[in-house]
């Protein structure tokens, strides 16, 4: 449990190993937590030296995140650990009742991955709808192309993750399907009227409100601001809170994603300026980690009260027979498959 206001960020540490450099820098800069990607990744033993020696050097029981999604957009992977299909492609696998428990077996097991080598939140799951024409960046990554389905499948993968120990981040707040640009590379811009995306894309997130972290788009909706980014628009963080009723901990998508303008610095001001609890920074370059710390400043007294519900969700999973459940699991997809 935190004990004091952090600072406003998460952070990508910048290799597999912590260096004594890079551990005084996040001692001194003391994020909320991290998030590790592929470059971080080498064996399970690795992995819990460096996510032990990450909460260590903040002297708490950090947050430690990463994009388990399965498919395209999983850090950790063969042969140390499991491959998953892509979200969207599960879902055509598997019908009826048996969608809900595969995905509900899908990331108990993934809880129990990365619970074993100390990551305790995995950004999961993804609550974009999507449609005829999103990116291919993100299509395979939704569970659906109705809300419905979309808030089965979310709930699924979120009770499966925390039953693991894990927490679930959601994303992309407000809703990130209709993009038909890579985010990661151009600003997305929504021109649906905002009583269609209350039906839609809001949706899936509006029934999802009780789960305790959350992340943005960086993408427009002209409906409420045509100016800004939903990660940097105060109207749009405004609908997240009230209109979509989130009071979890909400965090940026990635800082030094394409979609934004401006240093790293201006995009960790706008975003806190904007309602974000978080700023998060995942490339672990030390240069402009120490920008967004610097423009994120502390968290607030409101953030630290959502951040403190957020990690008393963490839970200590009861064990579990790995081998019976992956049997399951199995048989699920495979009974759909073919039958």
């Amino acid at each position: 449990m935190m004990t004091r206001a952090t600072s406003a960020t998460i952070l990508g540490p910048s290799g597999p190993v912590l260096d004594a450099g890079e551990a005084a820098f996040f001692r001194e800069a003391d994020p909320f937590g991290f998030i590790l990607f592929a470059r971080n990744v080498e064996t399970p033993d690795q992995l819990r030296r460096l996510t032990g020696d990450l909460r260590a050097a903040v002297g708490r029981d950090a947050p430690v995140l990463v994009d388990q999604e399965g498919g395209r957009v999983q850090r950790l992977r063969a042969p140390h650990w499991r491959e998953w299909l892509p979200p969207l492609d599960q879902m055509a696998c598997t019908g009826g009742p048996d969608q809900a428990r595969a995905l509900w077996l899908r990331y108990r097991l993934v809880a129990h991955e990365l619970r074993a080598v100390g990551i305790d939140a995995d950004c999961a799951p993804t609550g974009d709808i999507a449609g005829p024409d999103t990116h291919p960046f993100l299509r395979n990554r939704c569970f659906g192309q109705d809300a419905a389905t979309v808030v089965a499948a979310a709930r699924a993968c979120a009770d499966g993750l925390i039953a693991g120990g894990v927490l679930p981040v959601m994303k992309h707040l407000p809703g990130h399907g209709r993009a038909v640009v890579d985010s990661h590379l151009h600003l997305p811009r929504v021109t649906a009227p905002l009583d269609e995306l209350d039906k839609t894309d809001f949706a899936p997130f509006a029934a999802l409100t009780d789960l305790p972290m959350a992340m943005t788009a960086h993408i427009v909706f002209d409906a409420i601001d045509p100016a800004r980014p939903a990660t940097a628009s105060p109207e749009v963080i405004r609908l997240i809170r009230d209109r979509i009723g989130f009071d979890g901990l909400l965090m940026t998508d990635d800082l030094s994603m394409e979609a934004l303008s401006g240093s790293l610095g201006d995009r960790a001001a706008a975003g806190i300026a904007a309602g974000c609890d978080i700023a998060l920074y995942c490339k672990g370059v030390r240069a402009e980690a120490e920008e967004v710390v610097a423009a994120a400043g502390r968290m607030s007294d409101a953030a630290a009260r959502r951040a403190e519900t957020a990690l008393a969700a963490r839970i200590t999973p009861d064990s579990i027979d790995t081998a019976l459940l992956e049997a399951e699991f199995e048989a699920l997809l495979k009974g759909q498959a073919h039958g």
